[in-house]
């Protein structure tokens, strides 16, 4: 017992290589000591020596854990489908539990039966909730948070099929749940960032830090944990992180030296920043075998095809066409189209990437003239949704420079005008604040007078006039200063400014200087010392007054005012009562 007791410690602290050698060292290999052995080696996904060790517990054992013991079984089935690709193998495991319908279907998901495995997640979140409303003790949320691990893989089905924003609402309402399960944390995360590619990058680093959650590293496998890096690098290259992006790919390329993403993502970086030379160069080392040497975009699309693993898949499918289409090569690029159109025909034929193939080499061919090549793709859509009126309309296009004919029976299957029409007020559009076009209405002719509709006569529309505003200080009795709409420094009765009575302030001559001395350098105070601003009406750059003792007409005051000067009407405040 004592081995079995050291054998869990190290597997609970995360030892677990430690702990399968002390398992095997063991002198007996009890039925415990077997189930903590299937862990360990699940742990270290040796999948073909855990599924022996639990076909054997299952074969030999009866008690109340076979349940359990097939559920593990039926997950080493799902992990070996999903990571190994290995072909479904039927071990009579039977489906009466949500867990086991939840493994059975991240099976179906590895064989890239998703329809199947969609009905299948909505058959195990039924189970779900039928077996925990027996327990009076869960509450709504308790349920919620057990059956957050079936909507995240929900969504990831969708997301295959190309129901992002579905998918994308069911990602963060587990997120929203905020699970313990750091590991599911993990990969919805990841998986809402895949979704946001290089749009929402704010919200894209946020989710982020979930991937480096404390134990996240115990809880996923190496090919999920490899995903994760592989999006960490390319959103450092969206967010315009150089640095980051090649200090993560370079890494992940010395932990992965045969695969080609990392270089993959290296090179769309060296793209960003304009160096192409040192792109190619890199294609070049990482794949020698295929050319001696690089010098042209054509032969960086041949080593790029040459990856068997990407070169179907819609990203390589757009660089290699974007590729080509920069040197002038249609044809190379409508291969690339072809090929890839036929390998998805053949392993999922009517799969959202395959029709989103077929819709991209239909638009490209017609793009560039290929009507004739453009039909048969268009043809395999519009038999997909009879309802594209674009398709059709394309398909008809194309149609018109091959066979007139067939193009006027297709055109009968267009809508009608009626159906297309829309309720639409043209004369309110046309007058709307949006409208960059208005239509002018004809002017009236002279003499001519519309005709009236009978039994109505003629209503004339009244428009009512607004009173001036008066200014609140106006006395009806006061004649109103003729030059009120004159600027106060052009009016006749200007004076200038008063200076301030305090001159006798510290500070305000010279630096360091007193204010008797301040008082004694003030040419204001002399009794030769002229007028502190020039009079309206005397010669210009003259330091003393007119000799003569004429009052120019600008400074007369308006007889009405008498010996006090009038003040300046006060501007009206703003915002109303409240003084807001």
């Amino acid at each position: 017992m004592v081995v079995f007791e050291k054998a869990y410690c190290e597997y609970r602290l995360n030892r677990v290589e430690s702990s399968l050698k002390t398992i095997e060292s063991a002198p007996e290999q009890t039925d415990k000591l077997k189930e903590l052995y299937g862990q360990v080696l699940y742990r270290l996904e040796r999948y073909d020596e855990c599924k022996s060790v639990y076909t054997d517990l299952i074969r030999n054992s009866q008690d109340e854990y076979e349940e359990e013991r097939k559920t593990n079984l039926a997950a080493v089935v799902a992990a070996m489908s999903q990571w190994e690709k290995a072909p479904m193998e039927d071990l009579g495991l039977p489906e009466s539990t949500y867990e086991l319908c939840y493994n059975a279907t991240c099976s179906l998901i590895g064989q890239g039966k998703l329809t199947e495995a969609l009905n299948k997640l909505q058959q195990a979140e039924e189970l779900c909730r039928v077996s925990l409303a027996d327990d009076s003790d869960m509450t709504e949320e308790d349920i919620q948070s057990e059956l957050a691990v079936i909507h995240s893989q929900m969504a990831y089905v969708m997301q295959l099929q190309g129901r992002t924003d579905e998918a994308l609402q069911l990602y963060n309402q587990v997120i929203k749940l905020k699970p313990s399960d750091v590991g599911l944390l993990a990969v919805t995360a990841n998986n809402i960032i895949t979704i946001n590619k290089d749009q929402n990058v704010f919200d894209s680093k946020k989710k982020v830090k979930l991937t480096n959650a404390e134990g996240v590293e115990y809880k996923l496998a190496k090919k999920q944990l490899q995903a994760i890096d592989f999006n960490k690098a390319l959103l450092a290259m969206y967010t315009n992180q150089a640095d980051q992006c090649r200090k993560l790919s370079s890494s992940l390329q010395a932990q992965n030296p045969g695969h080609p993403r990392p270089v993959l993502i290296q090179v769309a970086q060296l793209c960003r920043e304009k160096q192409h030379s040192r792109a190619i160069e890199l294609l070049q080392q990482f794949n020698f075998d295929t050319c001696s040497s690089l010098g042209h975009v054509t032969k960086a699309c041949d080593v790029l095809r040459s990856i068997e693993e990407f070169k179907h898949k819609p990203g390589m499918v757009s660089a290699l066409v974007t590729m080509y289409s920069h040197e002038e090569d249609i044809d190379s690029a409508i291969d690339v189209f072809k090929q890839a159109i036929e390998h998805y025909q053949s392993e999922q034929p009517g799969s959202a990437t395959h029709l989103a193939l077929v819709r991209e080499a239909a638009n490209f061919k017609l793009k560039y003239g290929r009507k004739k090549e453009a039909i048969s793709d268009l043809e395999q859509l519009w038999k997909q949704n009879t309802k594209d009126v674009h398709t059709l309309a394309q398909l008809i296009s194309a149609y018109s420079l091959v066979d007139t004919d067939k193009a006027k029976s297709l055109s009968k299957h267009l809508p009608s005008a009626d159906t297309m029409s829309f309720n639409v007020d043209v004369d309110e559009l046309e007058n709307s604040h949006g409208a960059t076009y208005v239509r002018k209405k004809a002017a009236k002719v002279v003499g001519e007078n519309p005709p009236k509709e009978q039994g109505h006569g003629e209503i004339k529309k009244k428009k009512k006039k607004k009173k001036g505003k008066l200014p609140k200080n106006y006395d009806p009795k006061v004649t109103p200063d003729p030059e009120r709409w004159l600027p106060m420094k052009e009016r006749s009765y200007y004076r200038g400014k008063k200076k301030g009575k305090k001159k006798d302030q510290i500070g305000k001559g010279t630096q360091g200087a007193t204010a008797g001395a301040s008082a004694e350098l003030d040419a204001s105070k002399t009794a030769s010392s002229p007028p502190t601003s020039p009079r309206p009406g005397s010669a210009s750059g003259s330091s003393t007054a007119p000799a003569s003792g004429v009052v120019p007409p600008r400074q007369q005051k308006p007889s009405s005012s008498g010996a006090t000067r009038k003040k300046a009407p006060q501007k009206k405040k703003k915002g109303g009562k409240g003084g807001w």
